[in-house]
């Protein structure tokens, strides 16, 4: 069966470069690609009393725009990345971006999100802005890759899954992870910021869990001492110029943690690479 793949976009740069990651990330994988755009309508919200309705001239003509702008986009898809393993759908819709997706992701079964990020206006330090931290935070029903503003594709060739063995691994959790790691023969190093001198009975339970589900994989287990979360990850990620972070989202007050603080001053160093935010999925 195919991989589905939910791609929102606005028509940005932004937005193309996460589709191009995308398509280069599963070039080998059957996929069909859905390209969601949630458009708006000038002088109404999105939870107006009287929103505008099919058949509106202003709903028309923003429906019309949308659908031109994604046929654009098939078009530049079409001349840059002609791959038959690969099909592409359009969906135009006048909604939040939020429920466009999650409504998007239930109507088609969709596997993985991808969706480009860029910082709030006049704060670069800002990798993630806030529609990324609220997509990560308001979609549970799959996995969602963030990609960087202006990220330049490169093979995942190492993933650093950070973890404090506080929770219980489930093999399901970890499925798209072990999928990109198998796809580009990519490395798994699992990172703990160690905050005690040893681990305690249900860390060491854990671990073991852990070991068993990544078996078969390439990884490797790695540690730190008496450093902060951030600049432990920022520290690890850059003197191996690792290619992605992958993170299980389940306490969501620890995700938005992560991506909310400016992360190129917290973490010390100025890029940034892809996030997977994993959940306990399908």
């Amino acid at each position: 069966m195919n991989r589905r793949i939910l791609l929102p976009t606005d028509f940005s740069n932004n937005a193309l470069n996460a589709i191009r990651y995308a398509v280069a990330l599963y070039k080998e994988v059957p996929c069909d690609f859905y390209f969601l755009n949630a458009f708006r309508i000038g002088g109404y919200s999105i939870d107006s009393l009287t929103p505008p309705e099919p058949g509106d001239i202003a709903y028309e003509a923003a429906r019309e725009e949308s659908e031109t702008g994604l046929a654009k986009l098939l078009d530049t898809l079409d001349l840059h990345f002609d791959n038959p393993r690969h099909h592409y759908h359009t969906i135009a819709t006048f909604n939040s971006l939020l429920f466009a997706m999650k409504s998007t992701i239930a109507q088609y079964d969709i596997d993985l999100v991808v969706m480009g990020t860029k910082g709030i206006t006049g704060a670069e330090s800002i990798i993630f802005g806030t529609n990324t931290i609220n997509v990560m935070e308001g979609v549970t029903q799959c996995p969602v890759l963030a990609v960087p503003q202006d990220y330049r594709y490169s093979l995942p060739r190492e993933i650093v899954f950070p973890t404090d063995y506080k929770v219980t691994y489930k093999r399901r959790e970890l499925k798209y992870l072990l999928e990109i790691a198998r796809l580009h023969k990519a490395f798994i190093r699992v990172l703990h910021i160690k905050k005690e001198n040893k681990l305690n009975r249900e860390q060491e339970s854990n671990l073991e869990l852990l070991t068993a589900i990544l078996e078969g994989s390439d990884h490797s287990f790695h540690s730190l001492e008496d450093m902060k979360i951030h600049k432990g990850i920022g520290a690890f990620v850059e003197s191996r110029e690792s290619e992605m972070i992958a993170f299980i989202n389940r306490k969501h007050t620890f995700l938005g943690k992560i991506l909310s603080k400016p992360l190129v001053q917290e973490l010390g160093y100025n890029y940034s690479i892809p996030i997977l935010a994993l959940n306990d999925h399908k």
